[in-house]
């Protein structure tokens, strides 16, 4: 017959302070274990199916020994009963886990997916379009919204919302900011694959464009045709960039480099001092400076070569061209360099810096017999389909630095007002065959 142990009082427990197992009788089973003077909690050792399982009851003396006594006999009285009180408080928890699963919220789970995807941005300025869309025109109706209980109809709300709450305009945010409203749905469907994937709810994608939301909203195409960068027409190009070097700012010897590159802002904005090779006249844009996360190497004119020789360098400052601080050129550098331009009439059509890649484009389309791979290659697209990309190892550098050449020379002329006496480069113009 088993040894009854003596009922200790709440005194008596409280004086127990050596680190070991004590029985405290009053219930059977019922032991105060101590690990250290400040680490004391209740167990409960009950015989369940033959087998002896340990049951913690909570710790000492957040839980006084009177309660534990209580909570000892009620699960004692529980496995009389034939119930397993283990399984059931697995349960339990199982479902208050699950529930707190549940209880995530869109804004939750956007917060923790651009957490997650902080590395896939190409520059800090993405990954706040991406805060700042949701944060405009998603949080204030779904982002305290439960992942698991999102429909299609709360989608619509969000796609079909008057602009008039965002910015006093007439009519809904799929109809009159379209390219915006797209990114914003993308932006919703990555978040809802993301709560799908890690167990925040079930079910279809309401989010998802392809027979789905493609029967309830217009067709993007037949909303609104995309509205391109403006840019500079080629033919006006030599006249600004003579107006640009009048100016001596760090953001004109930026605007400029970017012109002769034919790169985006982003990339020249880090370019740092290390990414240039002065002896192979090639700047080595690393990839998380560029739009398709892969390395490009940009063949550099002459002219970019003198550029670049001619400018400063600070002591402790690793970029190119640095803003304040050391930091790189802010994104709205070049923009306002470019509107203080127009303002002074040195720049005649509306236009911006992205705009110079157009300008780029449309002048090696038209103007020189190049192919089209080494004109892609040149403002830093992929070439060809994906076979083609896995059997093609070479970037086309110096193919591509003949062109950026002849673009640099082009840039460089008096007066390109005149388009008519400009022969096809690459190729052999009429003039040429008749020995002009």
């Amino acid at each position: 017959m088993p040894i009854k142990a003596k009922e200790l009082s709440a005194l008596e427990v409280k004086r127990l302070t050596k680190p070991g197992w004590y029985a405290v009788g009053g219930v059977p089973g019922l032991l105060l274990q101590i690990k250290s003077p400040v680490a004391k909690s209740w167990i409960l050792r009950v015989r369940i199916g033959g087998a002896r399982h340990p049951i913690g009851l909570g710790p000492y003396p957040q839980i006084t020994l009177a309660t534990a006594r209580d909570k000892a006999r009620q699960y004692l009285s529980d496995i009389h009963g034939g119930e397993n009180p283990i399984s059931k408080r697995k349960a339990s928890k199982t479902a208050l886990v699950e529930s707190e699963r549940r209880r995530k919220t869109f804004r939750d789970c956007a917060e923790a997916y651009l957490q997650a995807h902080a590395s896939d941005y190409s520059n800090e300025k993405h990954r706040k379009q991406w805060k700042t869309t949701l944060q405009a025109y998603a949080y204030p109706i779904i982002g305290a919204t439960q992942v698991s209980e999102l429909s299609v109809q709360h989608i619509l709300e969000v796609m079909n919302q008057k602009t008039s709450r965002i910015d006093g305009g007439h009519g809904s945010f799929w109809q009159l900011k379209t390219e915006t409203a797209k990114r914003v749905l993308d932006r919703i469907r990555n978040v809802l694959d993301y709560a799908t994937v890690n167990g925040f709810r079930t079910g279809v994608n309401p989010a998802a464009w392809k027979g789905h939301l493609e029967t309830l909203l217009p067709s993007p195409a037949g909303i609104k045709r995309v509205k391109h960068h403006p840019s500079i027409p080629y033919d006006q190009i030599a006249d600004f960039v003579r107006n640009l070097r009048a100016h001596s700012s760090i953001s004109a010897k930026a605007l400029e480099f970017l012109i002769l590159t034919a790169v985006r802002s982003g990339s020249v904005r880090q370019a740092k001092w290390t990414e240039i090779d002065f002896g192979k006249k090639v700047w080595t844009i690393p990839p998380e400076n560029t739009k398709t996360r892969q390395e490009h190497r940009v063949p550099l004119a002459p002219k970019a070569i003198d550029l670049l020789e001619n400018l400063p360098r600070f002591a402790g400052c690793t970029f190119i061209f640095p803003g304040v601080r050391g930091k790189p050129l802010s994104d709205m550098a070049l923009s306002q360099l470019m509107r203080g331009m127009a303002e002074r009439g040195e720049l005649t059509s509306p236009a911006v810096p992205h705009g110079f890649r157009s300008t780029f484009r449309d002048w090696a389309a038209e103007q020189t017999n190049y192919p089209d791979e080494i004109r892609k290659a040149a403002s830093g697209h992929s070439v060809g389909d994906s076979v083609k990309q896995a059997y093609q190892r070479t970037d086309l550098l110096e193919k591509r630095r003949q062109l950026m050449n002849e673009w640099a020379k082009f840039i460089d002329q008096i007066s390109q007002k005149n388009t008519n006496n400009i022969y096809k480069i690459g190729g052999i113009s009429n003039e040429q065959k008749a020995g002009n």
